[in-house]
């Protein structure tokens, strides 16, 4: 069993070349109204940019580096884990910026209802200058879970007999997130695969006869700061690591793939013409621009559907987490 914990919580952030929004993550760290004792740990894996040197200007920060070959998405959070001190451990990406003071001690509230819960999902709130088709994917995806103003707790019943169901309600998103540091040293780990370490953790937990929250108030800046090629790599990726874990993803034939383009640059089409966070010269801009994001996202989408997963090569040569890895 694990050592009895030093500290309230504590805060695990998993960076590589991260300056772009690091000094800003733990300046809000700092600001949090939180009324117990956190411990802030950065695990490092082999940046090549300032973040280091960010690093080192806040001394409250505990390091750890890793060589580059050594991280995983799942085998790195539970380094995390084992290296944190605190009752909790909480999770955020280099590029996720706590939205308020009080995110902290809303992200852990939940904790409190039932001994149950033992991971807690926050919300995710698009950055301004996010492409119109993953700001409105975010939004709709975090309003599904429910109302900013509660908490919702999700668990395993005989209601989720379907896969979809189940899938709907495992969702789970580590680039905000806490969970109970005993639970994930001693009873359900992450799993180390190469992409979707948090879905497969929200479904193991489940399975297991936990429960697991979405904290609607703990929200965080982020949107993946992506060019378009860089976007389709990752759509490949994201399908592809559900794939490899097991979720039943059918190949998309090319009606579909034309259908699916042609709704979501309609869809988004009206929702650009009716923001009222876009002037008039950036809605002519995004009019011209985003439908190139929904082909590449339905292209995309349905060659990660048909490639064969045991191909290596095939898989890698779309990567966009293959392309950014360092021997």
């Amino acid at each position: 069993m694990t050592d009895a914990p030093s500290v309230d919580v504590t805060i695990a952030i998993l960076t590589y070349n991260g300056e772009t929004y690091l000094r800003r993550i733990l300046e809000m760290i700092r600001r949090q109204d939180f009324a117990g004792s956190v411990e802030v740990l950065v695990i490092d894996s082999g940046s090549t940019d300032s973040t280091l040197s960010i690093v080192a200007d806040f001394p409250e920060v505990v390091l750890k580096q890793i060589p580059n070959s050594e991280f995983g998405h799942g085998r790195t959070r539970n380094l995390a884990a084992q290296l944190a001190t605190g009752e909790f451990v909480v999770y955020l990406t280099h590029d996720a910026i706590p939205a308020s003071e009080s995110w902290l001690t809303e992200l852990l509230a939940p904790f409190a209802i039932d001994e149950k819960i033992v991971a807690v999902m926050g919300k995710q709130v698009p950055r301004p200058g996010c492409f119109p088709l993953l700001k409105y994917e975010i939004r709709g995806v975090f309003a599904g879970f429910g109302p900013d103003f509660g908490t919702t707790v999700f668990y395993k019943d005989d209601f989720a007999k379907d896969e979809g169901v189940l899938g709907a309600m495992a969702f789970y998103s580590d680039v905000n997130s806490a969970a109970r540091r005993s639970f994930l040293t001693d009873v359900v780990p992450y799993r180390d695969v190469r992409y979707a370490e948090d879905q497969l953790f929200g479904r193991d937990l489940l399975e297991a006869g936990y429960s697991k929250a979405y904290a609607g108030r703990a929200a965080v800046e982020h949107s993946n700061d992506l060019t378009l090629g860089e976007y389709e790599r990752r759509i490949f990726d994201e399908t592809v690591g559900l794939r490899e874990i097991g979720f039943p993803i059918p190949p998309m034939s090319r009606p579909q793939q034309l259908r699916l383009t042609a709704r979501g640059i309609v869809g988004d089409t009206l929702r650009i013409l009716r923001d009222s966070e876009y002037s008039w010269k950036r809605k002519a801009f995004w009019l011209v621009v985003n439908p190139a994001y929904q082909v590449v996202k339905w292209s995309s989408y349905r060659d990660s559907t048909l490639v064969d997963i045991t191909d290596v090569d095939a898989v890698r040569a779309k990567s966009l987490e293959h392309s950014r890895k360092r021997d």
